[in-house]
This record gives C-alpha cells, sequence and structure tokens, in this order.
C-alpha cells in the first residue's frame, strides 16, 4: 500500500457525464491488480474531508485511468482537475478479481457505472481467455460500453439492445454455452448483484458450471479495515462480517449476504 500525489494527464468525457482521467503513476501501475481499487484525497482542503474510492479502471505503461460520473463534491473537484494537477493516491487496496481460475469462457457483466473495472481486467484476460459481456443500464444514455469486449446490451426501457434487465439478458444467452465452465466477473449496484446470485443457485441447479465473483462497493472512510466502516455479512455465518475494502470488494457471489 502506497501514498503517492501523482499527476493528471488528461481528463476525457467518454460520454455524457462519464469521465476517464488519466493519471500517471508508476508506482501504483506496477502494483494494482483489476478489481483492486485506490482511496483518493480530492482536494488539499478540509472539505470533503474523507478520501474517495474508485476502481482502477485501466492501466497502461506508467499511466492509471480512473472512471466516474459526477455524484457530488468529490467527483465534481475531481472533474475540474487539470493537466499537472496532483492527486493524493492511497492504494493498491483490497482483492480483486481471481483471473487466473480454470475456465473456458469468462463472462463480464456490467450494470451502468460497474462497467469501471472491467477494461483492466479484460487487458489482463485478453489474449489467454474467451470472453462475452453483458452491459445494461435503465436506459440508453445509463449504458457504459467503454473497451468492453463482446458485450450485448441490456436497456429497462427498450431505448437499445434487450428489453429488459442485464440479467434476465444474460439468461437468455447464456443457454448457448450450457457444456462450458464459466467464470462470471460482475460489477454494479446491489440490486443487479443479489439478482445475479439468485440466478447462478438457479442456473448451477439446472447443470450449468458457474462460478461467480463480484464487485461490491460501500462509503469507505479509512480504505483498509481500520476504521471498521464497510461491512458486509457472511453468507455461512450470520455472526461474522467482512470488510469491504479489506476482504473485498470482490467476493464470491456465495461468500456473502446482499
Amino acid at each position: 500500500m502506497l501514498i503517492i500525489s501523482s499527476p493528471v494527464v488528461e481528463l476525457s468525457e467518454i460520454q455524457k457525464g462519464i469521465f476517464l482521467q488519466k493519471i500517471k503513476s508508476p508506482e501504483i501501475a506496477k502494483e494494482i491488480l483489476p478489481g483492486q481499487f485506490l482511496n483518493i484525497k480530492v482536494s488539499e482542503g478540509f472539505s470533503p474531508l474523507l478520501r474517495r474510492p474508485f476502481s482502477i479502471c485501466d492501466v497502461e505503461d506508467d499511466n492509471i485511468f480512473l472512471m466516474f460520473n459526477i455524484f457530488g463534491e468529490g467527483t465534481r473537484i475531481l472533474a475540474c482537475k487539470h493537466k499537472g494537477d496532483l492527486i493524493n493516491i492511497l492504494g493498491p487496496l483490497g482483492k480483486g478479481f481471481n483471473f487466473d481460475a480454470d475456465f473456458d469462457l469468462a463472462v463480464f457483466i456490467a450494470g451502468g457505472l460497474g462497467a469501471a473495472p472491467f477494461p483492466f481486467l479484460f487487458r489482463k484476460l485478453k489474449n489467454q481467455k474467451n470472453i462475452i459481456s453483458f452491459v445494461g443500464g435503465k436506459t440508453k444514455s445509463e449504458v457504459i460500453k467503454y473497451n468492453i469486449p463482446n458485450y450485448s446490451v441490456a436497456t429497462e426501457d427498450g431505448s437499445e439492445g434487450f428489453k429488459g434487465n442485464v440479467i434476465e439478458l444474460f439468461e437468455q444467452e447464456i443457454k448457448n454455452h450450457l457444456s462450458k465452465k464459466i467464470k462470471i466477473f460482475a460489477c454494479g449496484p446491489n440490486g443487479m448483484l443479489k439478482a445475479l446470485s439468485d440466478s447462478v443457485k438457479k442456473l448451477n441447479n439446472f447443470g450449468y458450471n458457474l462460478t461467480c465473483e463480484i464487485s461490491t462497493e460501500s462509503a469507505m472512510a479509512c480504505g483498509f479495515g481500520i476504521c471498521q466502516g464497510c461491512p458486509i455479512q457472511d453468507a455461512n455465518n450470520p455472526d461474522h462480517y467482512h470488510l469491504i475494502c479489506k476482504d473485498g470488494p470482490v467476493f464470491n457471489v456465495n461468500d456473502v449476504v446482499l
């Protein structure tokens, strides 16, 4: 875990309201793995007081990339950074995806800004595995496809692709891969992850061979387990709680209560 002030290289708006920030940080770029996150201090003052957690979107040479929308004061400040401005980064943090596991087919499932960690995961997997992706949102403007491979789109209002949610689309399309050993990587809102958890259990009861890792999210203060502020219940022991920042943010879908 490092604390480094790193310069902004550029900021681009990859689609309306969705920003990609390129930061030169060779020390972080060398260490971080897909699914891990960074805790960022967006200003030198006391407002906002706490750091903000961001999934690592991609890594290219000495540069790291963050994907975000403007949701509050912290992301508004981040979107106003100029080339050369320094950003104070704490990371890499948490446990990422197990992308070295044995499987025949990788499946990415993303809801909205849950697409953020997949470009870097794709970079690690693309020379090794077959990959298909399912991306979704309530409407077309919420669907993010940036550097997502072989994607199919679901929108709840039918404005693009399949009309329905992304888990319904996944269930419809995965029928073509019944005989394969499949590893699912998913990130999105809790409702989507809960629906995916139920779907994976159902499909495995029907003879599929699915394992599933989910990237969870929470408000975080410290980012490394000291403040105990981001608990998630253990599915196998109701009296035990994991910490999303330290034990996750990536978990096997069967190990946590959503």
